[in-house]
This record gives structure tokens, sequence and C-alpha cells, in this order.
């Protein structure tokens, strides 16, 4: 049996971590605080999330493929080189799931990264049977090494990415995705050979690293635009009024606390700092550093951040209904009890409704005599 020598080119192997760290940058942004949004629209965004973790997944490999040089011509038979990419999207899709829409453990992100691991190598091992007039053979070593620095590598990523939902965090996750998507396949090819074969045994229709490149090149192309859309969103600062997340409150500086407590809440307007009864305020909503006040007719923008205005407040005064919320329950006309969680819901016009989240349930349905 002829072994085949091989070697790899090495701007395409640089070129294939690249992709795989914008891949999962872009997949990891988009489920940034999906916890306060409609449940479609959390179907939606863990949908694209899975296109772009699950694609660069694929796009990855078949860089990495691209810069792959053996001394025989071999052609990728094209149903399954699809079939590859198509088990990777749903592997992740099915990751994601768990992560959003089960209660977040330590469980489930080990069960996630374990997932996501066999994925990448599920991915990795179909599409290398894709492979036409020549068969890639296997070591029991190598498989098992691919195993298990895969399921180890994708645990440590999505722990750290979603076991606390910060802007460093997804960075630090990111970095540890594209590492070990990268890694695993080189370790997997390190347990590999090659053994030239005279006929092809073809599912679809053969195509050759010509019509390849093109499909991976539009596929990059497509990740590197959305990696460019989320980057943006990502590193704009929210000085607006954008849709709450469930995201850790940013670290602030401590502020002593007054004594005796406010009975008024600061607010900017005009160049001026003015002052607004917490009798007439229904909601203090976190942004960032700051907060906003809703009452019957204004939104304000308060300099204080929630933790401070927490402290600062009259106990009783507000219920804190979740980490970005602070909701004055005298306004509630309603309350909704969700499947883990809830929502408040307001008579004024200013503000429609406040989630709860489910540790702040027995507290909220306690203050509201419910």
């Amino acid at each position: 049996m002829e072994l085949l020598d091989y070697s790899h080119n090495n701007g395409l192997v640089l070129a294939s971590l690249f992709v795989a760290l914008i891949a999962g940058f872009t997949g990891l942004s988009l489920t940034k605080g999906l916890s306060e949004r409609s449940v479609p629209h959390r179907k939606i965004l863990v949908a694209l999330a899975s296109l772009a973790l699950g694609g660069g997944i694929w796009s990855m490999h078949f860089v990495a493929m691209l810069g792959l040089q053996m001394p025989i011509l071999f052609y990728y038979d094209a149903a399954i080189t699809l079939a590859s990419a198509l088990v990777a999207i749903l592997v992740v899709g099915i990751a994601l799931l768990i992560l959003h829409f089960w209660k977040r453990t330590r469980a489930t992100l080990v069960l996630s990264g374990v997932i996501v691991g066999l994925g990448v190598l599920a991915m990795h091992y179909i599409g290398m049977a894709g492979l036409e007039l020549c068969r890639a053979l296997y070591t029991p070593t190598g498989v098992t090494l691919a195993i298990l620095s895969s399921c180890a590598l994708n645990i440590a990523a999505f722990s750290i990415a979603y076991g606390q939902r910060t802007d460093r965090n997804i960075i630090l996750g990111t970095v540890v995705f594209g590492v070990a998507v990268f890694t695993v396949h080189f370790i997997a090819l390190w347990g590999t050979n090659f053994i030239p074969v005279e006929t092809a045994t073809e599912v679809g229709p053969l195509i050759g690293n010509d019509v390849m490149a093109i499909g991976v090149v539009l596929s990059s192309f497509v990740l590197c635009g959305a990696f460019l859309l989320t980057g943006i969103t990502f590193l704009t600062p929210q000085t607006t009024a954008p849709a709450p997340t469930a995201d850790p409150e940013p670290i602030v500086p401590e502020q002593p606390a007054l004594t005796p407590r406010a009975t008024q809440i600061p607010y900017e307007q005009d160049g001026h700092t003015r002052f607004v009864d917490t009798a007439d305020v229904a909601l203090i909503r976190a942004e960032g550093h700051y907060t906003h006040l809703y009452t019957a007719g204004e939104k304000l923008f308060c300099v204080w951040s929630i933790t401070e205005a927490e402290k600062r407040l009259i106990p009783g005064a507000f219920i804190k209904t979740h980490r970005s919320y602070l909701v004055n329950p005298a306004f509630v006309s309603s309350f909704e009890r969700l499947k883990d969680n809830g929502v408040c819901y307001f008579r004024i016009a200013s503000v429609e409704k406040a989630p709860v989240s489910r540790s702040r349930l027995p507290i909220v349905r306690e203050a509201l005599g419910i």
C-alpha cells in the first residue's frame, strides 16, 4: 500500500485560522443578550449564529484542505461536501438552542461544548470521506486525540463565552473557539495517511480545487461581511436606547451611599441637572454605565448606574425585576408569568413592559401581592 506524501501551503493555513476566528466572533456576538428578546427573534438570531459558526467550521476546514498539497490530483464529491456543511450547522444549532432555551448551568455549558466538539469532528471526517481519487486512512491514536482535544477545547470556548456574557469573555471565547477548530483539524490530519485510488466512488458530481476555491471564497466573503456588521455593533458604545440584554452589569467605581436615602433622582436636560420625584418614576433601566428614567410622559437620562440607583433609593420604593431594571410597583398594571421568567406591564405610554428574571420572580410576586 503506497502512502502519499503531503505538505501544506502556509499562507492557506494562516487563512484558515483567520476564517475560524471571524466565524467564532460573528456567531458568539450575534447571540449576545438574547434572553431579553422575544422568542421568535431569539430563534432567528440562533439560526443566524448557527450559520456563522457552522459555516465557519466548514469554511476553515476547506480553506485548509485547499492548502493540502499531494503528488496526485484529487477531487471532492459535491454531495458529501455539502452534507458536511449541513452537519456542522445543524450540530452548532442544537448546542445554541440548549444554551439559549434551557437553564444555563455548568452542565449545559459542558454538554454544548461536547456537542460542538463532536460536530467539528463529524464535519471533518464527513468532508474527508468526500475525497475522490485518494482515500484517507486513520490511526486509532489520531482519532482518539482528535476527539479529546475537540471536546476539551470547545467546552473551554463555550464555558468562557457563555459563563459570563461580557465583551471580554466573548472575545476570549472567540479566540479559544477559533484555535479549537483550527487545532482539531490539524491534529486529525496528523493522525491521517492518504493512499491513491484508481476509480472514483462518487455520490454526487465531482468538483476540483478550482470550484472548491470559489465556494470557499464566497462563504468566507459572507462571513467577513457578517463579521464587519457584528463588529461595528459590538464596538459601538450604547449611548442611545438599545434593546435590553441579559449581560452582567458593567463594573463601575463604587459610590458612597447617601444618608438619608434619596427621594429625588437627578437627570440631565438642556445642560442642566434637574430632579424628579421617585414617586413619578415608573421604571429605571440600565444603559451601559448610566440609566434611563421613564415617567408618565418622558424618558430621562440619569448619570447614576443601576447599581448606584439601587443603593441610593429608599428601600421598597422600587423592586429589582432584573439586573438591568428597577420597577415602581405603583405603575404596574399587570403581570404575566412565562415559562421560566415573567413580564411586568405598565399603565403609561412611555414604557410598555419590563422583564422579570427567574431568580427575581418570588420577590416581584410578593411585592405585587400575587
